[in-house]
């Protein structure tokens, strides 16, 4: 089972075009995509759990996975009504999956340079593996990491295969994703609407799923 997680606020081509790498690198039998309830290391979201989620299923839609790759919303951080923390959302997916099964945690390389500001972050490799993909202007070698991330990325390096053979502990690169767009972007190209609809919504439409541009325009938001 695959996981990527995120605020999807709103869900781009970015958070798309991983969530595509990653079921075509894995082949996972699943590919859960779980939005977060209240992220603790960003402010506040801007869109509804509700919108965010709508958003989210229009999104998969209109994705390119294999046939055989379930994918699915989960949203139990959303359902948990307290601030997020990926090891917390791990330890109950693994109570869930039992310990045999393998589960891998999807992420870009800018999250990885970050991942020692997490809570419990070396008990993450306990509980499941992890996929890592390039965004431009990140680098996925060891020299871009802090020291103690750098030393655990060394040693759990692996192939997609060994990945999908492990329950856990298992680190794979990916330097295939070259998409690069913030959500932050997204959102001020919306904002600027008010002032320029047209050029706001050709940039914006660039980086959204067309059903995705539609939704946001029909229930105005990002406006402020």
């Amino acid at each position: 089972m695959a996981l990527l997680g995120g605020s999807f606020d709103p869900v781009h081509h970015g958070h798309l075009a991983l969530a595509e790498l990653c079921a075509q690198l894995l082949h996972p039998d699943e590919l859960r995509i779980m939005p977060a309830g209240q992220p603790w290391q960003k402010a506040g979201l801007q869109a509804s759990d509700a919108d965010r989620i709508a958003m989210l299923e229009l999104a998969l839609q209109a994705g390119d996975f294999p046939a055989d790759v379930k994918v699915k919303i989960d949203t139990r951080e959303i359902d948990r009504k307290t601030p997020t923390y990926t090891v917390e959302t791990l330890r109950e997916l693994r109570a869930e999956l039992g310990p045999e099964t393998s589960i891998v945690f999807v992420m870009g390389a800018d999250q990885l340079q970050k991942l020692d500001t997490w809570r419990d972050w070396t008990s993450l490799f306990d509980l499941a593996n992890f996929a890592v993909a390039a965004r431009p202007g990140y680098s996925l070698e060891e020299a871009g990491l802090a020291p103690a991330v750098a030393a655990e990325l060394a040693r759990r390096k692996s192939t997609p295969e060994e990945v999908r053979e492990q329950a856990a502990g298992r680190v794979c690169l990916a330097h295939t994703l070259a998409v690069d767009i913030s959500a932050t972007e997204v959102r001020q190209a919306l904002k600027n609407g008010t002032d320029n609809q047209a050029n706001a919504a050709s940039k914006a439409g660039a980086c959204l799923a067309p059903q995705v541009l539609d939704y946001i325009q029909q229930h105005n938001l990002y406006k402020s």
